[in-house]
């Protein structure tokens, strides 16, 4: 079964192109006839923050560890966004595509890369927004702010790992679809986005950092805003989880593959 998966990440490179253009092919089916196109991948965030500030900073005054709630949030709110529009993507990778998976031959996961290539072109758009912030609160780059790399590098590789999981999950048993909005709230209550993880209890911190995504928060946090290096004890952690979360992901895609022609 490893040399198997190994043999066909082998061949992935091959079809960099057919990657490219279902990457396209994403972008636009998701911003088709919309009058303002692609300005929604700003759009939205920037609604969900004001929204987000006005109820959690004015009316239920959580605290932000000091720092202007808008930016204490959009660092956050920033990479959750990507994550949860990479997995609602993945999620219907196979099942937006099930004509052509009928009828010729392609990796399959090529599928899976190209929505996350595209929620990774709407991360990078959006990312002009918390540079404005940055900007608007003369926020000043320091050496910490190159953790940032690394930091994306484990998120998306975990990121990748779920949503290999979710995709021939969601064409076998469309439940799954119909969970995902509902998860991915929950999810994002788990993780200190609306609020800082000082607030959680040292009794069940432990359990807390578990979730990778809480890691990932905190880590760009400490890093864009605190200036410091992140928890390494928990990132390495997390990187260790995501690797796995990646194999394993991989290996169930591959496994559940050869079914795809008779259920998509």
């Amino acid at each position: 079964m490893e040399a198997s998966m190994l043999a066909d990440l082998r061949k992935l490179p091959d079809y960099r192109e057919l990657i490219v253009n279902f990457t396209l092919r994403e972008i636009k089916a998701k911003y088709k006839q919309a009058l303002l196109g692609i300005a929604w991948a700003i759009i939205q965030p920037v609604v969900l923050m004001a929204m987000l500030t006005v109820v959690f900073s004015y009316f239920a005054r959580v605290p932000s560890d000091g720092f202007p709630y808008p930016l204490f949030l959009f660092a956050a709110l920033l990479p959750w966004q990507f994550f949860s529009g990479a997995l609602n993507r993945g999620a219907s990778a196979l099942t937006n595509q099930a004509a052509l998976i009928t009828k010729i031959y392609f990796p399959r996961e090529s599928l899976v890369i190209a929505a996350l290539a595209a929620a990774l072109v709407d991360f990078a758009i959006t990312a002009l927004v918390f540079i404005a912030l940055l900007f608007y609160y003369r926020v000043v780059p320091t050496a910490s702010w190159l953790w940032i790399v690394p930091i994306l590098m484990v998120q998306i590789t975990f990121a990748l790992g779920v949503m290999l999981f979710l995709a021939p999950l969601n064409a076998f048993y469309r439940d799954v679809g119909q969970a995902m909005p509902l998860a991915i709230q929950v999810w994002m209550y788990a993780t200190p986005i609306m609020y800082p993880a000082s607030l959680v209890p040292q009794s069940i911190r432990p359990y807390y950092f578990l979730n990778p995504m809480a890691v990932f928060i905190e880590s760009y946090r400490s890093a864009i805003l605190r200036n410091e290096t992140p928890d390494m004890s928990l990132l390495i952690t997390a990187t260790v989880v995501s690797i796995l979360v990646l194999v394993a992901g991989y290996g169930t895609f591959k496994r559940m593959e050869k079914g795809l022609a008779d259920v998509a």
